[in-house]
């Protein structure tokens, strides 16, 4: 059961959640991804399961691609997933999400997941609901291990980054709803995360401390490291 509630918020404040699962695996040599079995389950359902179990999350809106809509269909019945709503989504990622927000209903807060992320924990969700209601934008991330460099279109060299102060940012990220629809609304450009959507229209988004195991399975060597999580994973919804 979980407890946690959104700081500063009243109990009441429902949460919605959008699960962005439309790519077409492109980097993943003809498999899907999203239906790659992980320990018995295809690798879509551990994050959709995770939410559906959630007891603060009110709707699921999962965005397929087209060919995928159908094989959607059938897990959800499958999995008796109450909380899902199914949604086709566009050419980018962006296009997705805001395919996704306007399928929520009476939502006050939502939180978008990469749906190639199938190690989502309650932890995670409940982690980012203490702090969203200070700054309304909420993100999981990690800082970086590796030295980063910025490069020019030759690959030289222009600058070496200062380490202490880059972080990789995951999903999920959580949003009230007004800002984060209000910042789909306006978008003008490119964008490849939700953060960076809220950010050009001047909100202050707060970071939280993610997981090094909630990676995003976008390559083959992924979908192995993948594997291997999941073998040791113990589920704590």
């Amino acid at each position: 059961m979980q407890r946690a509630k959104i700081q500063g918020k009243n109990k009441s404040s429902k949460l919605g959640v959008v699960i962005v699962a439309a790519g077409t695996s492109q980097r993943m040599a003809g498999i899907n991804k999203l239906f790659a079995p992980l320990r018995g389950k295809p690798l879509l359902a551990w994050s959709v399961d995770t939410c559906q179990k959630y007891g603060l999350v009110q709707q699921i809106v999962l965005v397929l691609n087209d060919k995928d809509l159908a094989r959607g269909q059938k897990l959800k019945k499958e999995r008796g997933w109450s909380k899902v709503t199914l949604c086709q989504g566009g050419a980018r990622r962006q296009d997705s999400v805001r395919e996704g927000l306007r399928h929520m209903r009476g939502c006050d807060w939502v939180m978008i997941h990469d749906g190639a992320r199938p190690f989502l924990t309650s932890d995670l969700i409940e982690d980012g609901l203490k702090i969203v209601g200070d700054t309304r934008a909420a993100v999981a991330a990690v800082p970086v291990k590796d030295t980063i460099k910025l490069v020019d279109s030759k690959n030289l060299i222009e600058e070496t980054l200062q380490r202490d102060r880059l972080w990789a940012a995951q999903t999920p990220q959580i949003f009230s709803f007004d800002m984060i629809t209000r910042a789909y609304e306006n978008l003008a450009a490119d964008a490849t995360d939700d953060a960076t959507v809220v950010e050009r229209l001047g909100y202050k988004v707060q970071l939280y401390m993610g997981d090094y195991k909630n990676i995003k399975v976008t390559t083959l060597e992924d979908l192995a490291l993948a594997r291997i999580i999941s073998r040791e994973w113990k589920e704590i919804n």
